[in-house]
């Protein structure tokens, strides 16, 4: 889903998480090439440079995008839920297998 269903991503970064980031993110911040801001996001600092986001939209890229408007560099991402849905910690990589008849309710 594009719309209206939260994003959870796990994200590591190059240099460490400002305090300013969270209250950024919670206000949304212009992205580069877009008309308006981003619908605020919640940020879950869980280390220095290690961080739980959950975003609203689906922007292209929007994750990235979102941190260099603040100044810093994904490392790496991994999505950790799609609305109710947590993403099955088994699969590896590009792996995947079919939703439960409960995990598509779940996605509504």
């Amino acid at each position: 889903p594009k719309h209206q269903c939260s994003k959870t991503y796990r994200v590591w970064l190059v240099d460490p998480i400002s305090p300013e980031t969270a209250p950024a993110f919670k206000e949304g911040v212009m992205l580069r090439g877009e008309k308006q801001p981003t619908l605020p996001a919640t940020l879950e600092k869980v280390g220095d440079y290690e961080a739980l986001l959950t975003i609203q939209e689906g922007k292209y890229h929007q994750v990235k995008r979102m941190f260099a408007a603040v100044g810093n560099k994904v490392d790496a991402l991994h999505r950790e839920s799609i609305g109710h849905l947590v993403v099955d910690e088994h699969l590896e990589p590009g792996e995947y297998r079919p939703l439960t008849d409960e995990e598509i309710a779940l996605l509504g």
